[in-house]
């Protein structure tokens, strides 16, 4: 059996999110010892690890708890955790395709730098220009 303490160091959790989870009732079951402190098995361990890569995932308290009772629902239930899991894995493969053409912009850049030190290329802003402004 594992403790609050234990579990935090172990799922890389800080207390006050490992509390939160056990009153938000995302973790079912939880036991306590003989001076009523929680107290966890590897189940409850290898859960919470499942809850930490969900929340990385995006996932709302509302939609952890939502795939918990799927969960809790047994095998008749997995058609909607599959169906949950991929509307996720969507919405990340879209988030990583803007973090990739993030990346890309800042290469693009760094060489355009890069060129301009070394003298293979003239500098050029688009925000400074060379010719007069008129005043309107």
């Amino acid at each position: 059996m594992y403790t609050m303490k234990e579990v935090c160091d172990l799922c890389d959790l800080s207390y006050d999110t490992l509390k939160f989870y056990c009153n938000k009732g995302l973790i079912p079951n939880v036991k306590r010892d003989k001076n009523n402190y929680r107290i966890f098995n590897k189940h409850d361990v290898d859960w919470i690890k499942s809850l930490t890569c969900l929340k990385k995932c995006g996932m709302t308290i509302a939609e952890m708890q939502q795939y918990l009772e799927y969960c809790l629902a047994g095998q008749e239930s997995i058609n909607q955790r599959k169906i949950m899991l991929d509307k996720k894995k969507m919405e990340l493969l879209e988030q990583l395709k803007t973090v990739e053409a993030s990346i890309d912009y800042i290469d693009n850049k760094q060489n355009y730098y890069d060129d301009v030190l070394s003298g293979n290329v003239i500098y050029r802003s688009n925000l400074i220009t060379e010719e007069p402004v008129e005043n309107y």
